[in-house]
């Protein structure tokens, strides 16, 4: 079976890849590295024994989409990993993310729809979800109007994924709905490699702990939470990695009930912004240098996955604990240092 993972060179797609490749997949990634790097090649293939084939190429060339399903006409499953992911950059560059976001994934849905199956998962988030009306989240809580620009390409990419399900009934999609991934592979091979100031909160604590960042803004003290802090699901990224294969495998299978399905990937616990600091501070033996600030635009209180669907339809569970987690992503950021 030939998959190809877009976007396959970044923090949760090298990761499936990985997870893809134990599982005997033939894996072709796409990425233009401009959030990413082709060093973590020679990570998957340290982990796995085996190099990806990997094509660079930006899919926001149409023709150049074209050319590949030309060229590897015997790939079968598509996992799209290949977006732009900052909540702030979105609201400052709307046009870019909805070039980069739905062009792209309109680009790929055309030439799925030329064969005779295929099988396509989606990076989809809980973003969708907006300031959820109940915790745990389910399936069937209602998608608010977006916070954000990037938060509105999840909402439209699944809606045109669903509606494109409807007419062509040889494309079957799932759509996963992550919470907050974090961590990085327990060999020390690959992790999470933002380029710049990182916009999530676990790298931005491991390069403060490191001495990379002066401090860490901790935004709001003041939630009706019980510590005052978020509240968010932090999934380690193999789990996560790990639901993509057997999202996979359910399609490839013809084990779906219907051409398109949405999940939840999660852990279904919640811990504030505050725990998991302390949770860095325990797994590293350091204390963390950081500050309480004001509240940050379009930040919800309280999100966390409720993962039965998952847990009983796919047959997935998420394993690792929030210090288990925080400690590979320390093991990381001390290593990528080195």
């Amino acid at each position: 079976m030939k998959v190809l993972v877009t976007g396959g060179l970044g923090f949760i797609g090298s990761h499936t890849v990985v997870e893809l490749q134990n599982k005997g997949f033939e894996v072709v990634i796409i990425d233009d590295c401009s959030n990413s790097d082709e060093s973590v090649l020679d990570g998957i293939e340290a982990i796995t024994g085996k190099k990806p084939a990997f094509e660079k190429l930006d899919l926001k060339e149409k023709h150049k989409v074209e050319d590949f399903f030309q060229r590897y006409q015997d790939v079968t499953g598509v996992i799209h990993f290949a977006a732009s992911k900052a909540v702030g950059e979105s609201v400052e560059k709307p046009l870019l993310y909805y070039e980069n976001n739905i062009g792209t994934l309109v680009y790929i849905l055309k030439e799925l729809c030329k064969k005779n199956k295929a099988s396509f998962i989606f990076s989809s988030s809980c973003t969708v979800y907006g300031q959820a009306d109940k915790m745990p989240i389910t399936e069937d809580a209602p998608v608010k109007a977006a916070e954000s620009p990037y938060g509105n390409t999840k909402q439209m990419g699944e809606e045109i994924i669903a509606d494109t399900c409807k007419v062509i009934p040889n494309l079957n999609a799932i759509a996963l709905r992550y919470f907050n991934p974090m961590g990085a592979h327990p060999s020390g091979e690959i992790g999470e490699l933002p380029k710049g100031v990182p916009q999530n909160l676990v790298p931005f604590i491991t390069q403060t702990g490191i001495g990379l960042r002066e401090e860490l803004s901790v935004f709001g003290d003041d939630y009706p939470t019980p510590d005052g802090t978020c509240i968010r699901d932090y999934i380690y990224v193999v789990d996560l990695a790990k639901a993509h294969v057997v999202a996979l495998e359910r399609l490839l299978n013809g084990k779906n009930e219907s051409n398109y399905e949405v999940f939840n990937v999660g852990t279904g616990k919640g811990s504030s912004v505050l725990e998991a600091i302390k949770s860095f501070e325990k797994v590293s033996g350091r204390k963390l240098n950081y500050k309480i600030v004001g509240r940050r635009p379009g930040d919800v209180t309280t999100a966390y996955a409720d993962t039965t669907k998952a847990n009983k339809v796919l047959g997935w569970k998420a394993e690792y604990s929030l210090d288990e987690a925080m400690n590979y992503a320390w093991i990381w950021e001390q290593k990528i240092r080195d």
